[in-house]
């Protein structure tokens, strides 16, 4: 396996820069659209359609309905106008776009429009295989697409699955319990401190403060809060005490390779609050306007460090079958041992520095601009599903 460095392998390298017909598939922030719609309609991205504006701002979405509080999460994996707009504003400079929202009707458009290829980034919203629909489909049509597969795409998504494939492949993830309901609780033994999250669940959603517990009274009332909110079971997680990472992988089989390392650094939380990397940390307390100063990248690493971290972090990749791209989150344990503590097919890519998204942010620290990092991921996969088609010269955005 090789390591972090030079990632543009040959054969991408050697990719033509033909023309491909890519769908962009995406759901779209529901509190993004309204806000946007009633401040100035004007400034919408073209490829949007306003069918789904005009659904949209109709209806008050969770986010301005809610305080700050659990359940104000529930959109928090959709991605915003401006993200699905700079991801369509670097496809377009070389392929033509179709614009495809992931609701009830992409299987139609999708199977009326036959595109070349699809740049998936949608996240779906019901069910524990929300994250594998829009693929299962791509598959059902025999369109070829980014990103893994919907079996990886579910199996990452369950949080206990995923600890399960790499307990058996002796990778490294802290120890853990899964709660079903409350009846299960009096038998579940773990140690303390630990961490209680929704089984389900990306984005630090239901990921709190408060979910650092070190009593069997506080775990019991995050794991009720986690069943009762989310309708789903809860993850208990031993803490760890050490640094956390997240790292950016892109490629695939051997030629996968780690893009430079992000730390995350507690200390630019406010005082008193538990280090991790919480819903609030990451959505409340660190704002576009006010970024927190609570990333490192590259890290401050010495090699054994880092080559544990990568080589860790790639046979996680690789043994849970992710391809093209993901990024993955790692804590130290009390000896300095890299643990698993994430695996997500299906990284979040907000476009902007001050966004302080990790992905990007790896991105950057390697040479590559935001476009640059579109580009590359896909043609990695165009690479891999060896998709090669002309299209007319002139790029169009057309919404279906």
């Amino acid at each position: 396996m090789q390591l972090s460095g030079d990632f543009l392998v040959p054969p991408l390298r050697q990719l033509p820069r033909s023309r491909v017909r890519v769908a962009l598939i995406y759901n779209l922030k529901e509190s993004a659209v309204q806000n946007s719609v009633h401040a100035n309609s004007s400034t919408l991205t073209p490829g949007l359609s306003s069918p789904t504006l005009a659904r949209m701002s109709a209806e008050q979405s969770v986010d301005t309905a809610l305080p700050v509080s659990r359940g104000n999460d529930f959109y928090a994996e959709w991605d915003t106008m401006e993200t699905i707009g700079a991801i369509q504003a670097a496809l377009e400079e070389r392929h033509e776009v179709l614009m495809v929202e992931a609701d009830t009707e992409a299987y139609q458009k999708l199977l009326e429009n036959r595109p070349d290829f699809a740049f998936n980034v949608s996240e779906g919203l019901f069910g524990v295989s929300r994250e594998a629909q829009i693929p299962a489909i791509l598959e059902m049509l025999r369109i070829p697409y980014l990103g893994s597969d919907p079996l990886t795409l579910a199996t990452c998504l369950d949080k206990g699955r995923t600890k399960e494939v790499l307990t058996y492949h002796r990778i490294p993830t802290p120890l853990f319990a899964v709660v079903r309901s409350m009846d299960e609780f009096e038998d579940v033994r773990v140690r303390f401190p630990s961490i209680v999250k929704p089984l389900h669940e990306g984005s630090s959603k239901g990921i709190y403060n408060s979910s650092v517990v070190r009593t069997p009274a506080e775990m019991m009332k995050e794991v009720e809060q986690v069943l009762e909110t989310y309708g789903q079971p809860a993850l208990i997680e031993e803490f760890l005490p050490g640094r956390e990472f997240t790292v950016a992988v892109m490629g695939n089989g051997p030629e996968a390779h780690c893009l430079p390392v992000v730390e995350i650094n507690y200390d630019a939380l406010p005082p008193g609050v538990n280090p991790i990397y919480s819903y609030e940390a990451k959505w409340i307390w660190d704002k576009a306007e006010d970024p927190l100063d609570i990333f490192t990248c590259p890290a401050d690493l010495n090699q054994r460090l880092q080559e544990s971290i990568e080589e860790t972090v790639l046979k996680a990749y690789l043994v849970l079958g992710c391809r093209d791209w993901a990024r993955i989150d790692l804590r130290l344990n009390g000896q300095g041992v890299p643990n698993i503590i994430e695996v997500n097919p299906l990284p979040g890519i907000l476009p902007k520095p001050e966004d302080n998204s990790c992905f990007p942010k790896a991105a950057r620290a390697a040479g590559m601009s935001y476009n640059e990092l579109i580009l590359t991921v896909l043609d990695i996969a165009l690479v891999r599903t060896r998709v090669s088609s002309p299209v007319p010269e002139t790029p169009v955005a057309v919404v279906i």
